[in-house]
């Protein structure tokens, strides 16, 4: 479990505790044969993701987040992800994408996490295996400054489909922006945009480049000691976008559990798959406590707000 620390008053990382290990533990699942779908739904499952992928039926999934280790030297709670060359990091890649093109419907819609040079070497394969429709660039405004090249401060999110015939819900993603300069028509009402008590705000249509994500950090309740986590704002977008309410939505590279929250935020079903059981069990954590807590910071009214913007206080995330 986390080591117990003191912690400044404002730090709000999310840890666990010796009772919280043997709590959330008791509900992690651990698959040795075929499981019908009504058995994993709405699970976290300890297991390897190639092992536990087998048992999944076939055609059951309807979004699939992949983020796996990149690859870089990282060190996972004592589970340590070697860099390794193209070539290998490729083939493994490969050993575990393709048994889980199988989970996926026809209808279903991928999202794959990359650095800018993983992201070079997953293009092709990918490519040979789904319909790429959009490479997303989000602004990771976090980590060290470099002094002989240009600091790394975005990712990469690959969009892909398994046929022509996908969800896409661009209403559900639109983003909330400040306007700078409020034109008006000949009568003087606002030109595509409306005044609020909060400011003036425009919705603009989402584009493949976000510049609105927070990455997760000490004050913020979602955060953990994950080295990589993904913020829920982002993971939101994905959902939100490609799937409906009630579809089943697959992180077989779940960390610390930022896509099973979400998605049970945003009213979807969810299977959750991570080898280290401390991160299973902040995973089960956090579900818990997304019981009663909906939140997801920066999504309030059915609308991404634009960073250091601020929205009206709401309970609910999802309408």
């Amino acid at each position: 479990m986390s080591p117990s620390k003191p912690k400044a008053p404002r730090n709000r990382t999310l840890t666990l505790s010796s009772t919280d290990g043997q709590i959330y533990g008791a509900r992690l699942q651990r698959w040795t044969q075929a499981m019908p779908l009504e058995a994993v739904l709405d699970t976290t499952v300890q297991q390897d993701c190639q092992g536990a992928i087998a048992y999944l039926p076939t055609a059951c999934i309807d979004l699939l987040i992949l983020d796996p280790p990149y690859n870089l030297r990282k060190n996972f709670n004592g589970q340590l992800f070697q860099s390794r060359s193209p070539v290998d990091y490729l083939t493994w890649f490969e050993s575990w994408l393709l048994p889980l093109k199988r989970l996926l419907k026809p209808t279903a819609s991928l999202y794959v996490c990359a650095d800018w040079q993983s992201s070079a070497i997953l293009y092709p394969l990918l490519a040979e295996h789904f319909t790429i429709r959009n490479r997303i660039t989000w602004e990771r405004e976090k980590g060290r400054g470099a002094k002989t090249n240009w600091k790394n401060a975005a990712e990469d999110i690959w969009f892909a489909t398994v046929s022509d015939r996908y969800t896409f819900n661009v209403e559900a993603v639109k983003l909330k922006r400040r306007v700078i300069a409020p034109y008006r028509d000949r009568h003087g009402a606002p030109k595509d945009w409306q005044d609020s008590q909060q400011g003036r705000f425009r919705l603009t249509h989402p584009s493949n480049l976000w510049t609105d994500i927070s990455v997760p950090f000490w004050s913020m309740p979602e955060n953990t000691d994950h080295p990589t986590q993904k913020p829920e704002k982002l993971i939101a977008k994905l959902i939100l976008a490609s799937s409906q309410a009630g579809d089943v939505v697959l992180d077989p590279f779940l960390g610390s559990g930022t896509t099973s929250v979400v998605a049970k935020k945003l009213q979807r079903h969810y299977i959750g798959i991570e080898t280290n059981r401390e991160y299973c069990c902040l995973a089960e954590k956090r579900l818990a406590l997304a019981e009663r807590d909906r939140r997801i910071q920066g999504y309030t009214d059915g609308y991404f707000w634009e960073r250091n913007s601020a929205p009206p206080i709401s309970t609910e995330t999802a309408h």
